[in-house]
């Protein structure tokens, strides 16, 4: 009976692996042509970039992305960093101060405040595009990276303040109160005891916040119309393209340059990402 039960454990491990990697394969194999494409030059690739008949790689594309003289993707890419550093510290900043006060704190419609700010996050881009265009219209700052930040940063309050909120009750509150009974007061067990037991929590939030702000296209696409202000997202899709042509070898190359920077923020921040993610779905 027990050699029966560790054929079926080993089978199902099996099976599982099987799947696994076969998912894993499933989405690779996009990256790798476009990789492919990107190393190679277009005269290589016109019979597939599976055709490794001809095989001369270099940089090359690379190197004509950053450096496009009708859209470079190095502004592109100052554009994309001055609105996704700003668009993730505000809601961090704010989410947390927050989700710890609605965490710890008891005050009137505490709990009709909270639900009214976990269904803005229901909402979809396309319902708010007209309003916000005018709005931004009225404030001055169309075409201004200051109204893509804004928007960044309100539309990110939500969800960081239920994860944020989730978290912090998750900490040990005796710590808490063993600082208060010494004396300390709320402002500073926030930001001498709860910050540093959150920083896996504020790190998960980060990474996400910057990806959404770092890939928004929509926003980018209603209020920011000059080709100056573009960030990424929209450069790479019109980087390369002529009027009769497109030349993917440098789009392949500044699609994955555009993808590497979360990439390399996440593979940084992994270790707390998922310590981050773990935790707040301790409790409540």
């Amino acid at each position: 009976m027990m050699k029966w039960s560790f054929r079926k454990l080993r089978l199902r491990t099996i099976a599982v692996h099987l799947i696994a990697w076969s998912i894993a394969l499933a989405w690779l194999v996009p990256f790798l042509g476009v990789f492919s494409t990107a190393v190679r030059p277009v005269s290589e690739i016109t019979n597939g970039w599976w055709n490794f008949d001809r095989l001369n790689p270099s940089l090359n594309n690379f190197i004509l992305a950053f450096t496009n003289p009708v859209l470079p993707l190095s502004r592109a890419y100052a554009n994309s960093f001055l609105i996704a550093v700003p668009a993730t510290l505000i809601p961090i900043f704010v989410a947390t101060l927050a989700g710890y006060g609605f965490s710890r704190f008891r005050f009137p419609m505490r709990d009709y405040l909270f639900l009214s700010i976990v269904l803005l996050m229901s909402i979809p881009q396309q319902m708010i595009a007209i309003p916000v265009f005018k709005i931004m219209l009225d404030l001055n700052l169309y075409d201004n990276l200051l109204s893509i930040i804004l928007i960044h940063s309100a539309w990110g309050l939500p969800w960081i303040i239920l994860f944020m909120r989730n978290f912090t009750r998750a900490l040990p509150l005796e710590v808490e109160e063993a600082a208060r009974v010494d004396g300390a007061g709320d402002f500073k067990i926030f930001s001498k005891i709860v910050i540093p037991m959150a920083v896996p929590a504020l790190a998960s939030a980060a990474v996400l916040q910057f990806m959404w702000a770092w890939n928004d296209y929509f926003f980018a696409l209603i209020l920011l119309p000059t080709q100056a202000n573009w960030p990424v997202t929209r450069v790479v899709t019109s980087i390369g393209s002529g009027a009769l042509t497109t030349d993917w070898g440098i789009l392949s190359a500044a699609s994955i340059l555009t993808m590497l920077v979360p990439l390399v923020l996440y593979v940084v921040t992994q270790r707390y990402y998922i310590r981050g993610m773990i935790g707040w779905t301790i409790k409540g």
